[in-house]
């Protein structure tokens, strides 16, 4: 999570959306960055307007906009069933060593998930209490606009480094497994969707 003062803007880190390329990029201009530990960098929309916000609009004496970057569904888990499956992961449960993506998927798609595919959802991360979710959130499929409106809030041009890329990985599904993650995944769909 980076907070601009200045400029009375947030950048949420959605896991697994370039956060890591971003914070490095726009660390030396943040008021605050918080990058360790994960729990405290990838600070949800619900956590930010219960604790983070409030502070900080009291601080400023007026609101912070608070922006985030969403993945496709089906690419976002493909992220993360590629990312657990380094070598480096220290626990064996949460790799996906061995596992082809469509069991990673299903297995997602399965209450409760094993420890491999507890990774949450994107709309339970975005979408705040009673409604009050990001104000913007960009697709990062289209990281360009993301960028822009960036360089434009910030007065700065950014330049991202590749860092923290996934291994590659085949990401084939079934017809039946696919069907059933749009099922189960609905909400965000819906708001990828939404990303206009």
């Amino acid at each position: 999570m980076l907070v601009f003062w200045e400029q009375r803007l947030v950048i949420l880190a959605t896991p697994k959306t370039g956060s890591t390329a971003i914070e490095s990029a726009l660390d030396s201009l943040a008021a605050v960055s918080i990058q360790r530990p994960p729990a405290l960098k990838h600070t949800n929309v619900t956590r930010f307007r219960r604790f983070v916000g409030p502070y900080l609009d009291s601080a400023a004496g007026e609101p912070f906009t608070v922006v985030a970057l969403m993945r496709e569904p089906r690419d976002w888990l493909g992220s993360w069933y590629r990312y657990r499956s380094r070598e480096d992961i220290s626990e064996a449960t949460k790799s996906t060593q061995g596992m082809d993506f469509d069991t990673f998927v299903q297995a997602w798609c399965h209450t409760p998930r094993p420890a491999f595919a507890k990774v949450g959802s994107q709309a339970r991360f975005l979408k705040g209490p009673e409604g009050r979710g990001a104000d913007r959130v960009f697709r990062y499929e289209n990281i360009d606009s993301f960028i822009d409106f960036l360089e434009d809030r910030l007065d700065f041009q950014i330049i991202l480094p590749q860092l923290n890329v996934s291994p590659k990985a085949a990401m084939d599904l079934s017809p039946e497994t696919l069907a059933t993650l749009r099922e189960v995944a609905a909400e965000d769909f819906a708001l990828y969707e939404s990303l206009r």
